[in-house]
């Protein structure tokens, strides 16, 4: 009887404690010595809803919202010819020097004013970027017809994202 409960319980906590081991896996990577694809989750994105989120989240509603939607910011930053590293550039200098004459997004700091300065380290700002740059990011319902109304033009002259 001894043996049974042991054994009923190691099962029981072996499954547990595996239960979560893999719970937040949002996109593909492939290695380049396999073909093997591994299922991670990319740094950025969880830096980026711990950092960015509470004033940027696209599940908030426009009226609540402390400042624009990232998707928002992404395609603010990045055009045609826009390369990782200039866009990654971009963001960390925005966040280091946070000022209404280095701005690029001149209607949301009209609406939510400018942002206030974060101190956040140089590599955690780059993985928040790099996630950004290479993934499509969560967007509110409403975002892309105000983006037509109110960007549609402004990027077609500039090249567009």
């Amino acid at each position: 009887m001894k043996n049974t409960c042991l054994s009923v319980f190691l099962l029981v906590l072996m499954f547990t404690s595996c239960k979560n081991s893999n719970n937040n896996q949002s996109y593909t990577t492939q290695s380049q010595n396999t073909n093997i694809k591994k299922d991670t989750v990319h740094p950025g994105e969880k830096l980026m809803k711990v950092y960015c989120y509470s004033c940027h989240d696209a599940t908030t509603s426009e009226d609540l919202r402390l400042g624009p939607p990232m998707i928002a910011i992404k395609r603010r930053y990045i055009f045609k010819d826009t390369s990782k590293e200039e866009f990654i550039n971009d963001i960390q200098e925005w966040i280091k020097n946070p000022t209404e004459k280095n701005a690029k997004m001149y209607g949301a700091v009209k609406r939510f004013g400018v942002m206030s300065k974060m101190y956040y380290p140089e590599d955690i700002i780059a993985k928040i970027a790099d996630y950004m740059y290479d993934n499509d990011i969560e967007q509110p319902e409403w975002f892309e017809e105000h983006y037509k109304q109110n960007m549609g033009n402004r990027n077609r002259n500039r090249g567009g994202f």
